[in-house]
Parts: C-alpha cells; structure tokens; sequence
C-alpha cells in the first residue's frame, strides 16, 4: 500500500509541476524574455488582476502551497512570487501559514505511511540529536527551523522531525513561528523586485543591487545566515 501511495505522490508532484510549467510558459510570451517593457507589462498585469480579486487569489495562492509543499515541492521561488503578488506583509503572512500547513501535511502523509523509511534513511545520520529535541522538542524545533533546517533541502527537512516523534501541534507552532524571519526576508526581497521593475525604465543589475530596497534585504539575508551557522553550532552541534 505505503509503494502504491508513494508512487501516487510521486506522479501528483510531476503532474502538478508540469501544469504549473505549462501555465506559466502559455502565459509568458518566451520571445520576449529579454525585453524589460515584457516585464513592466506583465507586472502591471499582475496587479490589476490580484487588484480585482485579492481573495481569490490568496486562496488559489494558499492552495497551491499546501498541494506543492506536502509533495515535497522546493519553497524559496514560493516565498519570491508572494512577495511580488501580493506584498512583503500580506506575502509574508499567506507564505507562513501555508507552508507551515502544507509541511504538516507532509508530516502526517509521512508519519503514518512512510515511517519506517524515514528513519532508515535518516536516524543513523542525525542520531546525534534526538535526545536534544526529547528534552524539549518545541524549543529546539523551533530553533531547527530559525537555522534552516540546519542546512537540509525544504522537503527532506520537513519529514526529518519524525525521527524525533515530535507532537503535530509543536511541529505546527515552532515551523509557523521558525519560518517568519526568513520568509519576511524573501518576501521583502520580491516586493520591492516588484517595485523596481514598476519604476525602473531600463533593466540593470548595477542599478537593480545599489537600490537598498534590494540590497538591505540581502544583507539582512546575509547576517540571518551568519546567526543561523552560530546558532547551529551552539544550540545542536556543540552539544553533541
């Protein structure tokens, strides 16, 4: 059964992919990919369309998260294209609640019927940590995601806490909360893409990396990982 589903999820992924591809290749004219006005006209677009139907559009947004994060869908270009919809602050907001729930999703698909190959794929590697989350599990899942996921690709991080039999309220709480620093970041990163391209007459990286609503964003990117390799070390590695 548990090869049956696994096999289901598997094509459920390919299949949503490939949708997502051919809708936005249908709707993006490829020829003109290297012509800034393409880029001005599709962002003016976008925001009357998410203008006319905000609602809407955070549902088919929130939708589509929990679908492609619990199929184990990668989340940085999510956290970009929320921003440019919708916003650093409403971006920001929809991200964090649908991706924490699409990643318990995932959680719970994983827990009861992958179990036991999560942990032969993933206990002998992060063995060193269990006894750290069973001291208190919110705490350091909490920490596990301001870290990063200590460095694991999204999906794989998301099914690593059943290892650590972790309760799906505390998984929920310490993911919604873990996830806010960092998905504010890229979310204020495509916000004010988003906003460079509405002003901007003429495309240049030069121009695009000296505007400090883009290169703020990425500093303060840049330090959050500095903290999250200090925390790693403190919180999970030097106690091991």
């Amino acid at each position: 059964m548990s090869k049956s589903l696994k096999l289901f999820l598997g094509i459920s992924y390919i299949l949503i992919l490939f949708f997502f591809l051919y809708f936005i290749f249908s709707y993006v004219e490829v020829t003109r990919l290297n012509d800034f006005l393409y880029y001005k006209e599709l962002q003016i677009d976008l925001e009357k369309t998410i203008g006319k139907n905000l609602y809407i559009n955070l549902l088919i947004f929130f939708l589509f998260c929990l679908v492609w994060v619990s199929l184990l869908g990668f989340g940085s270009p999510l956290l970009l294209i929320s921003g440019i919809l919708f916003g650093k602050w409403i971006g920001t907001f929809i991200s964090v609640l649908s991706i924490s729930i699409g990643a318990l999703i995932l959680y719970s698909i994983a827990s009861f019927f992958f179990k036991d190959l999560v942990f032969n794929l993933l206990e002998k590697k992060f063995f060193k940590y269990i006894h750290l989350f069973r001291k208190n599990e919110f705490n350091y899942f909490l920490a596990f995601r301001l870290t990063g996921g200590l460095g694991i690709p999204f999906g794989p991080q998301n099914v690593l806490p059943i290892i650590f039999n972790i309760k799906k309220s505390n998984y929920f709480f310490a993911s919604f909360l873990g996830f806010i620093p960092m998905f504010f970041i890229w979310n204020t990163i495509g916000s004010e893409l988003n906003e460079y391209i509405k002003q901007a007459d003429n495309f240049s990286f030069v121009s695009l990396f000296l505007n400090k609503e883009i290169y703020l964003p990425i500093i303060l990117f840049a330090i959050v990982m500095l903290i999250s390799a200090i925390m790693k070390k403190k919180i999970f590695d030097d106690r091991n």
